[in-house]
């Protein structure tokens, strides 16, 4: 047999569960559309997913910094906290309540601006137990807070993905409208050649790869203004070039928004630097 797209990858392990499987075989016995609605309450105009190929590059946190850039917009803006085992994006905006449900839904928890959130955190009664679960019933709580939660009028919504090409991305990237993926990345040449995992497993499953964020690009001296790059030369245009990918953007190893993430108190962080790259990323979808 070839190694067509219309193959499976290894036709004798086949588990014949189409739902759980990217490859576009002669054997697929569902159609490949396997997108389902949000819940009936929700409007949920843009959906943009945040990725990584690994952990540890800030992607959470330039998902809040998005957020909260597109919410000063004046934007109906939501974050679907996809990182089960991992979940942060509460912390970053000081979020401590439980979500609560209301007419067997359940409803997002809003922060100061009005950015609406949902994440595991939300609804654990203690914040540090952690999430032992296999995945796939991480992959069915992350589709059920597409489903299940009143999220009401969005006019942009980001999803936090966790790193990795795992169950969760490809429950989010088969079944969630995503008008496109942001790929968070740094300088070095491991993470690079990890992102590329990443970009291939978007592009296999039609979901549109917008661009990459290069996150601890630089650092500048406070005193002098000296840019230095601490990772050394940057293996990210490289890797963009490769992929024909656009860099839609780089950010600093900046203390003062570590702090704020850390605070709960990213919404007050300087936004001057995450503008530019969202207003980039709102003309490509």
């Amino acid at each position: 047999m070839n190694n067509s797209d219309n193959a499976p990858a290894n036709p004798e392990s086949c588990s014949h569960d189409c739902g759980s499987c990217s490859s576009n075989c002669g054997e697929r016995k569902t159609s490949c559309n396997l997108r389902v609605p949000p819940h009936q309450g929700s409007s949920i105009k843009k959906v943009i997913g945040i990725a990584s190929g690994k952990g540890g590059v800030g992607k959470s946190t330039i998902t809040s910094l998005m957020a909260v850039a597109l919410r000063q917009q004046g934007l109906n803006v939501a974050i679907l906290d996809a990182d089960i085992t991992g979940p942060s994006i509460p912390k970053g905006f000081g979020l401590t309540e439980h979500a609560k449900s209301e007419d067997n839904a359940i409803v997002p928890c809003l922060s100061k601006t009005g950015v609406k959130v949902m994440s595991i955190n939300l609804l654990l009664d203690d914040q540090n137990e952690p999430v032992i679960w296999r995945g796939p019933m991480i992959a069915g709580v992350v589709k059920q807070f597409w489903t299940n939660v009143l999220w009401g009028d969005v006019d942009i919504m980001l999803v936090d993905l966790p790193p990795g090409t795992g169950d969760v991305p490809l429950t989010v990237f088969q079944t969630l409208p995503i008008d496109g993926v942001v790929i968070v990345t740094s300088p070095q040449q491991l993470v690079a050649m990890v992102v590329a995992k990443a970009v291939h497993m978007a592009e296999k499953l039609a979901v549109p790869v917008l661009g990459m964020i290069e996150n601890y690009s630089y650092i500048k001296c406070p005193k002098c203004g000296e840019i230095i790059h601490p990772f050394g030369k940057s293996s990210t245009e490289e890797a963009a070039t490769e992929l024909n990918l656009p860099i839609l953007g780089s950010l600093p190893i900046d203390p003062e928004i570590a702090s704020s993430f850390d605070a709960g108190a990213i919404e007050s962080a300087n936004m001057e630097i995450i503008i530019p790259i969202v207003s980039h990323i709102q003309s490509l979808i």
